[in-house]
Parts: C-alpha cells; structure tokens; sequence
C-alpha cells in the first residue's frame, strides 16, 4: 500500500506579514508548521500502511528550502520519505499551478495508490488542490473523508461526512482523498522518529527534475492573481445622547434616519 500525502507548510503565527510589491506571505523569519488539517491526512496515511503491513507513506510539499524542517517532523511522525518541492520557478503558484507541480511529481514517484490531503488549508482556505489534483492526475476523488472502511482487490470504500450525516462510497485505486478532522487523532512524534528524521534524508526536487512545463507553474502558470492584500480597517465612533430617557431616544430615533438604518 504505497500512499503520498501532500502537505502544506504555513505560518506558525497569527502575526502574519504581506509584501505589499508581490502580494505574497513573507515567510523570513516566521516558524513553519504543517497545516492542521493535513496532520489528519500524515496520520490516516500512516494508519493505512500499518493496518495494511506492507507499502510506504511519502510526505511531499511544494515550498521554500526553510520547509525541509516540515518535512522531517512529518518522517517524526510516521512517514518513510520526504519529497520537497523547491524552485523560484514555483513562486506565486495558485492551486492550480500547485497542483500541476504536486502530479508531475506524484507521476515521477510513479507506483501509488492512494493521495491523501487534508480538505483545506488555514492560509488559502480554499480546499481546491486535492480535487484539481485528481482532474490532472485523471483519477477518481472522495472529498470530506471522515473513516476509510476497506481497501481491497483495487478498490477503496470510505465515509464521507454530508450535512445530513454522512454518505458511503466506493471508488477504484488510485484515487485522490481529502480528510477531515473526524477521521483520527493524530499521534505525537515518538523518540524513535524525531532521531530518525535528524539523518533521514529529504529529497529536493527542482522544476527540471520533475519535468515541469515553466509556462504552467508559479506565478506565470497561474489562472488567478492576488491583486491586492490588506488587513481591513475597523472604525468605530460613539456618541453619548444626554438628557431625559425621551430626549436620548428621539436623538437616537433621528440618528437612526439620517443614516438610512430605519
């Protein structure tokens, strides 16, 4: 049972910085962190090829060199390889430019069988990439995982959580799945793995060892641009009405109207 899972290193810190000239996250300085909801997916990986006893778990991320730290925490945590995804060329990638990079690495593994992410991302927040992912991959995808039944003879059959409980579906393999964070608990690095993953070593692959198309990644691949990035700007004003109760409530009744609420 050979599973990939795609992870995603993102700020560490709600004090999060924008360059106002590229309208991306400065990242210099700021602590990574695996984004909570893929620590679902490492998990469930993990959990399949133990219950399964044979296989791998590939961790893979697309990001800056600083995300290696990421990818040894994931190998702590169960995972047998890394894969870090790093070129300028993939600056300023979308989720689409992403996951064209993420499958033409998953295509240069070759042998897999199952591709889990987690259903969306604390920065983006989009929960995009794991279906764009299965359409250029070409494979069926499940989204909102939330326990896998069975895999056998080729096939997978989950449950995935709907609004009115949750639905059962079977799919072939490979596939593409996308987990929420019912499906398990995820397990805290064991003394074992955090030395395994201080000599453990991560594969770095560049835009030419993956034999990307340059017009389709980053910045010059990506069908959506970010124009603009700004924190909003709360005002609030306050006037205190003075004199008797009905004098406050007509001056507040005429404050109300000049300002089209009633």
């Amino acid at each position: 049972m050979n599973v990939i899972v795609c992870l995603k290193q993102v700020p560490g810190t709600t004090d999060v910085k924008v360059n106002p000239q590229t309208n991306t996250l400065i990242r210099q300085g700021v602590e990574n962190v695996i984004n909570p909801f893929d620590t679902y997916a490492l998990e469930e990986g993990v959990r399949t090829k133990e219950r399964y006893g044979e296989g791998k778990v590939t961790a893979m991320s697309m990001g800056p060199l600083q995300a290696e730290a990421v990818m040894r925490e994931a190998i702590s945590l169960g995972a047998d390889e890394a894969v870090l995804l790093s070129d300028k060329a993939f600056a300023g990638a979308d989720t689409w430019a992403t996951a064209y990079t993420l499958a033409q690495a998953i295509n240069k593994i070759g042998q897999h069988d199952i591709i889990i992410c987690g259903r969306q991302t604390i920065d983006g927040d989009t929960g995009q990439v794991g279906p764009e992912l299965a359409e250029i991959l070409e494979i069926p995808f499940v989204a909102y995982v939330s326990q896998i039944e069975e895999i056998a003879d080729g096939r997978i059959r989950v449950q995935r959580m709907v609004e009115e409980g949750h639905e059962v579906i079977e799919s072939s393999l490979p596939a593409v799945i996308t987990v929420v964070k019912e499906i398990n608990v995820p397990r805290l690095p064991s003394l074992r793995g955090i030395t395994r993953s201080k000599s453990a070593p991560v594969a770095i692959w560049s835009a030419r060892e993956i034999g990307v198309d340059e017009s389709r990644v980053g910045l010059a691949g990506s069908f959506t641009k970010v124009i603009k990035v700004f924190f909003p700007q709360r005002v609030s004003q306050s006037e205190v009405f003075q004199g008797e109760m009905e004098s406050q409530v007509d001056c507040l009744i005429d404050r109300l109207k000049d300002t089209g609420l009633t």
